[in-house]
């Protein structure tokens, strides 16, 4: 069985994702009231296109510490777009059916980045097992591995 390697951001689930938010939210936002142009509806559709913006610039960096960062962008510019979809719901300016789809999306989408974080941070897998002798206690690279 081969294995796809991602060939580039677009590949990621995550960004996928991200996309069909982006596109829930202008739909959500096309219906509040006109007076909300340039306040709430400005706010979530910028916090939605944050967040597949960072996932996809974090995905280009050099360094994984970078891309750790972008994608913790990525997540605060999604909790903030789940309270402001919120938001508008207590506001009476979405339906249940919108605000329930946006949140699945939201909430989805949290978990999925979460997961990458997660697997992003955890120490890279050797192909042959390091022999403990060559490894101290004192070792900063392996400190967060507890091997002793």
């Amino acid at each position: 069985m081969q294995t796809s390697r991602l060939q580039s951001y677009r590949d990621l689930r995550v960004w996928q994702q991200g996309m069909e938010l982006v596109e829930i939210i202008y739909h959500l936002t096309d219906r509040f009231p006109k007076k909300e142009q340039f306040g709430l509806s400005s706010q979530m559709q910028r916090a939605a296109v944050s967040i597949p913006s960072n996932i996809a610039e974090g995905y280009t960096r050099t360094h994984r510490k970078e891309y750790l960062q972008h994608l913790a962008i990525a997540q605060g510019s999604l909790a903030e777009l789940e309270t402001q979809i919120e938001i508008s719901y207590r506001l009476k300016y979405s339906e249940k059916d919108s605000y329930g789809q946006a949140m699945n999306m939201a909430v989805s989408l949290a978990k999925q980045l979460y997961t990458l974080r997660t697997s992003l941070t955890k120490p890279p897998l050797t192909p042959y097992p390091l022999p403990l002798t060559h490894v101290s206690r004192n070792c900063r690279k392996y400190r967060s591995w507890k091997i002793y």
